[in-house]
């Protein structure tokens, strides 16, 4: 199994994923797009996973590999390829498919509930009714034309979607891991301003059996992605 990974800053890494992948023999390529790495995926590639970042859809001034990022894109959706956008790589999917990206309500940062929506009638359900779950975004999307709203919060109605049912955007990470959480309060901890869904980094660091949880449930997301080959 080969597995492609956009990658828009280097905090924010695969996580989790890179222990899934290696607890199924998978070889992951991370295209570093900071380091101006050609947003390129080959035709052996199984599953292409699109990773969070800081910037906006809109942001192509401050980061013009982001335009050559969107054509792959949208290339790669119209093929039969597997998806996987998380946080910033979700709303990459949703503005690709013609859908608006805005400011949200609210911030929402740290760990907080998630709710599934509905069932998916084809068997590919990729979300338990109630879990938590990591998150850390300002911004959210509106739902695709043809794609399935799958999970909202109390802070945020759009947290995820499935397209073609091959392709998953969650704003929240199932990837987070003790590091990954880390590198994120050091590297944009200036957007913990204590308002009503951004926990501070004690509460957010406190409890270590969180990741598990969600480690575990992004290793299911990426199981049956992979099992559509």
């Amino acid at each position: 199994m080969k597995i492609t990974i956009f990658q828009h800053v280097p905090f924010e890494t695969p996580g989790s994923i890179e222990s899934w992948a290696l607890s199924r023999s998978a070889e992951l390529s991370t295209v570093e797009l900071y380091n101006h790495q050609r947003p390129s995926v080959p035709p052996d590639c199984d599953l292409l996973i699109l990773m969070g970042g800081p910037m906006s859809v809109g942001d192509q001034d401050k980061h013009p590999w982001l335009a050559d990022e969107m054509k792959a894109l949208e290339r790669v959706l119209k093929s039969d390829l597997p998806v996987l956008g998380i946080c910033f790589g979700a709303q990459l999917i949703a503005n690709v498919l013609g859908m608006r990206i805005f400011k949200n309500k609210y911030k929402e940062i740290g760990w907080f509930p998630v709710e599934r929506i509905g069932d998916n009638p084809d068997g590919l359900d990729l979300l338990p009714e109630k879990f938590e779950a990591f998150h850390w975004h300002g911004e959210s999307f509106d739902i695709p034309q043809g794609a399935k709203h799958i999970a909202r919060s109390e802070a945020c109605e759009n947290q995820a979607f499935l397209y073609k049912d091959r392709v998953a955007a969650l704003q929240f990470h199932l990837e987070t891991t003790l590091p990954l959480l880390q590198g994120m309060i050091d590297k944009c901890g200036d957007e913990l301003d204590g308002s009503k869904y951004v926990q501070s980094p004690e509460e957010m660091l406190a409890e270590h059996h969180r990741f598990y949880k969600v480690n575990g449930l992004m290793n299911t997301v990426l199981n049956r992605l992979t099992d559509l080959k």
